[in-house]
């Protein structure tokens, strides 16, 4: 068990070197003033320095995984360090995808517009895809997961809201990647709002329906 932990933290730290190795490479090429946003066509619509961008991409790689390795020991139920492996490879699955976009706005801000926009769709759905897959193994916090006042305040309506919300983010992880295929990147932006927006509203709505049914059947 040791042993698949350290492996763990050498994967997930690894993974946050990716994205720094390939900035070095290509830092001699990156120009002074680099594109830092842009808007959803794709057009870049605010720049800053070579610096800014360096700072930027340690802050998504190693200023997030600091956060999640300091979750669990804030966590005043202990609920997140009872997942054991379960939380370090949601770490894991963070540091994957932390080091794809990190990776992405490099490459980005080299060519001076986002050319593969629709690659942020697919990436941004397979986290949901992974995060719905995880859903039933967070225990109840106050950090990650559904956290709404009805979960937080009954674990049968934590549990079958990410029962739910489990499938539901499948569904929606698998939509956005499709939205990815849209050649309109209006429509593209569009669709994927309305589809991250269901994701949230849903389970909002359906964890408030639990909470009043079992305040009923209590009466």
């Amino acid at each position: 068990m040791k042993q698949r932990s350290n492996l763990l933290e050498f994967l997930i730290w690894g993974m946050m070197l990716v994205p720094l190795a390939y900035l070095f490479l290509n830092w001699a090429e990156l120009p002074d003033r680099v594109p830092i946003h842009f808007n959803f066509k794709g057009e870049a619509d605010d720049w800053g320095s070579k610096n800014f961008l360096a700072g930027l991409i340690l802050f998504i790689t190693l200023g997030v995984n600091l956060l999640l390795l300091a979750i669990p020991a804030i966590d005043p139920k202990d609920k997140i360090a009872n997942m054991g492996s379960k939380y370090h490879q949601l770490r894991l699955m963070m540091a994957i995808f932390m080091a794809a976009l990190s990776v992405f706005i490099v490459y980005s801000a080299k060519a001076g517009s986002l050319e593969n926009s629709n690659f942020v769709n697919l990436l941004v759905g397979f986290l949901f895809v992974s995060f719905g897959n995880y859903f039933q193994a967070i225990k109840p916090n106050y950090f990650i997961g559904i956290r709404t006042p009805w979960t937080l305040e009954s674990e049968t309506v934590w549990r079958k809201t990410h029962r739910m919300g489990g499938r539901l983010w499948i569904i929606g992880g698998i939509l956005v990647c499709l939205t990815a295929l849209l050649p309109d990147p209006t429509f593209r932006y569009v669709s994927f709002l309305v589809v991250a927006a269901l994701l949230v509203l849903i389970p909002v709505v359906y964890s408030f329906l639990l909470s009043r049914r079992e305040r009923q059947a209590a009466h």
